[in-house]
Parts: structure tokens; sequence; C-alpha cells
């Protein structure tokens, strides 16, 4: 009886075992991800105190780590520094385009441009959730990751302007109105606290508390899905690289089980600094 009891389980072992792995996302894509969220979470650290410098928990940080002056410093080298990842991935945009020619960075099934099609993907799963209609078929972006990839240029063009106008004051003096510069401090302070908001409640859901993805999507940092749950997530984008016949130059190894609870750890490690600032923010905000 205890050999049949273990039959399915080994059974279940070895199809895990066999199962075949899809790449999605390259070393440096993950790795600029991993720049993004890191410096995202640096800058809404080190924003919030700044912005809700006369409350109780944003005096005794900046006591503990030597005043606002520290909190600045760390706010403005995570500045550069996701400018930097900015910047990167905008040069890989174009070089790709322009000087490679691939097509669909702009538009098509594999661009992160949203189309009509996301807005019928959005209708049908509002559909989906109270029962009127069937899950829509997505491709290889969702319409929700879309949005999010927009948030992040839109974030980058007005925070980070007016951040930098704020920081080179005297240079944009030159080339600006005084009450821009004024209405670049209001831009920069609201348009942040948007941003963290945003991170820290929609994007937290679609990401970390989602079912499936919890407590982090691992693709993004293992680069590679596995087959079966490929076909289910994204039933177009696995449908298209078969006919296309792309499917076995997509093929990639197995995630090891240290990658795997690493990206564990950042996930809910992620989640408590994340669920933190929002409960500090709404308290900051409303008290």
């Amino acid at each position: 009886m205890p050999e049949l009891a273990q039959a399915p389980l080994e059974a279940q072992k070895q199809q895990i075992a066999a199962a075949r792995y899809i790449k999605r996302f390259t070393r440096s894509q993950r790795w600029l991800h991993a720049v993004l969220f890191t410096t995202f979470l640096g800058l809404a650290a080190t924003g919030l105190p700044l912005r809700f410098s006369q409350s109780i928990w944003a005096r005794g940080l900046a006591s503990f780590v030597g005043g606002l002056g520290a909190i600045l410093f760390v706010h403005k080298f995570c500045a550069i520094v996701l400018t930097g990842a900015f910047l990167i991935h905008v040069k890989d945009i174009f070089t790709r385009s322009f000087v490679h020619h691939e097509k669909g960075i702009f538009w098509g099934n594999t661009s992160m441009v949203a189309n009509w099609k996301d807005v019928k993907d959005l209708m049908a799963h509002m559909r989906y959730f109270v029962g009127l209609g069937p899950k829509p078929q997505f491709e290889r972006y969702a319409y929700w990751e879309k949005f999010d990839y927009r948030a992040v240029f839109w974030g980058m063009l007005v925070i980070g302007f007016s951040g930098y106008a704020m920081w080179f004051a005297p240079f944009f003096a030159h080339l600006l109105p005084g009450w821009a510069l004024n209405a670049a401090l209001v831009i920069h302070s609201e348009e942040g606290l948007l941003a963290i908001l945003f991170i820290f409640s929609i994007h937290f859901v679609n990401t970390h508390l989602r079912p499936g993805s919890f407590p982090m999507d691992m693709v993004i940092f293992t680069g590679v899905e596995q087959e079966d749950e490929l076909r289910h997530k994204r039933p177009l984008e696995f449908a298209r690289m078969l006919r296309d016949r792309k499917l076995e130059a997509r093929l990639g190894e197995k995630p090891q089980a240290w990658q795997l609870n690493f990206a564990r750890v950042i996930g809910f490690t992620a989640i408590a600094i994340g669920l933190l600032l929002l409960m500090l923010t709404l308290t900051a905000y409303f008290g």
C-alpha cells in the first residue's frame, strides 16, 4: 500500500523534472528590472520622509540615519542610477528598431505599446471577473503590464525632469521662468506620491498578490517559464511561437533551487517594504 501511494508522487516528480522551460527575458532585461525596482524602493523610502518631514516617523528616520541631508543624498543617488537604467533601455529600443530593424518594437504582438486589442482584453476581463464571459487570451504582454510600462515612462519624464530641475535650479533658472521652478516642486512631490500609491497598491496586486504570482512572478528573475504555464498564461504567444516554429529555439534551462528561493526572498521583502511605505504614506497624508 505505501508503494502504491508513492507511485503518483514519483510520477509527478518525473513529470516536473522532464518539463521544458521557455526563455522569455534576457539577462540584461532582468538586470534592468532589478535596478528599476531597487532604485524605486530607494526613492520611495527616501522621498516620503522628505515629503512628510513633519511626521513623527519621518523625524525618527532622519535622526537615525544622520539627518535629512543623508536621506537626500541617497535619494539623489538612486535617481542617478535609475536615470542611467532608463537611458540604457531607451538606447536598446532604438538600436533594436532602427539599427537592427527588429519588427514589433512599437506596434504588434510583442510590443509594449497598448493597442485596440488591449482595450478589448480589459473589457473582456471585467466581464470575466463577474462571470459574464470567458477569460481573454493574452499575448506576450497583458494590458496591465503595458499600463505599468507606460506609467514608468511617464514617471521618468515628469518626475525625473521636475526632480532635476529642482536639483540644478540655478541652471534651469536661465531656461525657465520662476513660476516653472515652483511648479516643478509641486509636480515632483504630487506625481511621486501618486507613483508610490499606484505601485504599492495596483501594481503589487498584479505582480505580487495575484493568484499564481505570489510572492512574485519568478520569470522576471529566472528568465524562463515552464511550457505548460506559458501555454496557460499566454496562449496567444505560445500559439504564435508554435506557428512560427520558434518554440525550440526559445528553450532554456530549468531554474536552480537557489534562484527560486532568492526570488521568493526578494518577493516577500518587496511586499513587506511596499506595504510598510504605503501604510506610512496614508498615515502621514491623512494625518
